[in-house]
């Protein structure tokens, strides 16, 4: 195995995390199965899975925004409150926030 490689638990938490995330049509049911014959905690499990769901729909929170900016500078309406994470990108601050459970994501 190359000295840089991932074990095979890391691997797949990384994969799970990232089909959620990406809303993959497979949903990451392999790696699901992996880490639980791997022995993983579902503890652990459902760790990834919350903060994976937080940063899609965190994701999807201010891409909506964006759409909902650009249709009302077209329509000349007043502008629409932004999500507080698009407010806190805009600012350059951390955009790291925890998850509704408390998991922090960065």
């Amino acid at each position: 195995m190359p000295e840089c490689a991932l074990d095979r638990v890391t691997l797949a938490m990384v994969s799970l995390a990232a089909n959620i995330a990406a809303n993959h049509p497979k949903k990451g049911l392999c790696q699901l199965d992996r880490l639980r014959s791997y022995g993983v905690s579902e503890e652990k499990i459902a760790m990834v899975v919350d903060i994976a769901r937080h940063l899609r729909n965190e994701a999807g929170e201010i891409l909506d925004a964006e759409f909902d900016r650009e249709t009302q500078a077209e329509e000349a309406a007043p502008a629409m409150t932004a999500p507080a994470s698009l407010d806190t990108l805009s600012a350059g601050a951390c955009c790291c926030s925890t998850t509704a459970k408390g998991n922090v994501c960065c």
